[in-house]
């Protein structure tokens, strides 16, 4: 009598850092030993250049875990090793994934290792330190790529990342001859090919030097920023300039001359966190200087003597002084007396503008609190977004056209849909409550997120083929522009809306 086959998934995973066995190859070795130990695959996983560091950017991993809760119609999932199941710096970490699986009855077996995957103690004591072994091998990758990395910057090179504005990559070969200018996206060929950074169009050096210019003779980085804005100079295409852009010219060193390696860590997937300067590498004259040395150490004693550089007890005494002087403080005070921090500094200090005012005793900050709310809808936005482009990872991504700051979703590679935010507005003048929100002309097919009253999260979801524009929008409770749309009572048809009211639309004209 014939032993029937228990059906089983597989699960595939090749980093970008250690792709010695493919996806290719990890499939047939399992499928060899489904073959020989009854199994019979019914359902295949897989993260394709994926890390295995970190769970939050492995779909396959966290579809599979998902679905195991989920009564699957498989009974095994077969794993090429160890590694390929993860390579977690915390051991008890891939011990707990592989626990869901065994406790909701689908036990993983590790196909390409030589312990038996029987559950017995000389098993669990080699698999424990399989994983140890796994993630100490990502620490000690992660160890000498830094210290390669460290090696190279000592010498000048660039590694990865943008050059920056008024600088562009020059691409060198193995005897440090110039072979061309690298393009955005593009990245050097071979191995022993070596980057620098050179100055990049005239204009935007002159622009570099004007800044500088303009900080020794008095001016603060946002009035800098709205004087290059007033002018009709871009900082990037379309983008207009922030304080944050002109400090970062005024205070990266690389502007001087200077390749500087390590002022932030990541490691292992970590979030970002900033290294002391004394930590740093250094390299002076690596590049051609945009400003000269004595430029450059002029900017930052000035810099130094400004609000950003000042205690927080500091920043708290000036806003109370001005407070007892003036009776008020608005947005635009924070932006135009001299002396006070900007509501930016504020905001990285205390979490808000709000708060900082709460904690000096101002409490009557109208401008405040309205800016205060506009960064609460921006976050919705973002986390909405980015909750839809988890949801559809195959069909939703992310896209900002023409380095725009307002992102828009692609749907399936070549529809492109603008998210806004309608803001609640009980106005007495007005017939009840009404929601607010600023188009622009070119926004297209939108999908628009009315908030609750509270404007603390969304109420519902529109997906309308397009807004009569102006400068601002009102929305009544029955509005007649969101009868000719989609209310979306359900995220998880957004893909299908989409494609349909764009199909219809094509039909139309």
């Amino acid at each position: 009598m014939a032993t029937s086959l228990v059906p089983a998934a597989i699960y595939l995973r090749m980093s970008t850092e250690h792709q010695q066995y493919s996806l290719h190859h990890q499939k047939e070795a399992i499928e060899r030993y489904a073959e020989q130990h009854g199994f019979a695959i019914v359902k295949i996983y897989s993260d394709a250049g994926k890390s295995g560091i970190v769970l939050k950017h492995r779909s396959g991993l966290r579809q599979l875990l998902l679905e195991v809760l989920s009564r699957p119609e498989y009974k095994a999932i077969l794993v090429y090793d160890v590694s390929r199941w993860g390579r977690f710096q915390d051991a008890d970490e891939a011990a707990y994934y592989e626990f869901i699986c065994k406790s909701a009855g689908v036990p993983v077996h590790y196909t390409a290792e030589t312990f038996q995957n029987d559950g017995s103690l000389a098993s669990l004591i080699m698999k424990a330190l399989k994983r140890t072994m796994a993630g100490e091998f990502s620490r000690e990758l992660g160890v000498k790529v830094f210290a390669g990395q460290k090696r190279l910057a000592e010498m000048g090179f660039k590694q990865g990342g943008h050059p920056g504005y008024a600088l562009r990559r020059l691409l060198l070969g193995a005897d440090r001859k110039p072979k061309g200018r690298l393009g955005r996206g593009e990245y050097k060929g071979q191995l022993t090919d070596r980057v620098i950074l050179i100055p990049g169009p005239r204009d935007e050096v002159r622009v570099v030097r004007r800044i500088y210019k303009r900080l020794l003779a008095g001016e603060n980085t946002v009035a800098i920023a709205r004087n290059l804005n007033r002018d009709g100079i871009p900082y990037a295409g379309v983008v207009k300039w922030t304080y944050s852009q002109v400090t970062a010219i005024l205070t990266h060193p690389k502007y001087m001359g200077c390749h500087v390696y390590g002022r932030t860590s990541q490691r292992l997937r970590t979030s970002m966190i900033p290294m002391p300067p004394s930590q740093w590498v250094l390299t002076p004259g690596a590049f051609e200087p945009l400003v000269s040395l004595s430029t450059f150490l002029a900017a930052q004693h000035v810099l130094a003597a400004r609000p950003h550089n000042r205690s927080d007890q500091e920043l708290l005494d000036r806003l109370s002084a001005h407070l007892a002087k003036e009776g008020r403080l608005s947005l635009r005070i924070l932006r135009q007396v001299e002396g006070l921090p900007s509501p930016e500094v504020l905001r990285s200090r205390f979490g808000s503008y709000l708060k900082a005012c709460e904690l000096i005793g101002y409490d009557r900050a109208r401008e405040v609190r309205t800016n205060d709310t506009r960064l609460r809808m921006q976050q919705l936005l973002r986390e909405w977004m980015l909750r839809v482009h988890e949801m559809f990872p195959d069909d939703v991504s992310l896209l900002r056209p023409g380095g725009q700051r307002r992102m828009r979703l692609l749907i399936r590679g070549d529809i492109q849909v603008s998210v806004l935010v309608a803001r609640f507005k009980r106005i007495r003048l007005r017939k009840g409550p009404q929601w607010m929100v600023e188009p622009k002309p070119d926004e297209g097919m939108t999908v628009l997120l009315r908030l609750t009253p509270e404007n603390s999260v969304v109420q519902d979801v529109h997906l309308l083929p397009d807004l009569q524009y102006g400068k601002l929008v009102w929305l009544t409770l029955k509005d007649k522009r969101l009868r000719r749309g989609v209310l979306l009572h359900d995220i998880r048809s957004l893909v299908d809306a989409v494609v349909g009211m764009h199909k219809a639309s094509a039909e139309f004209s």
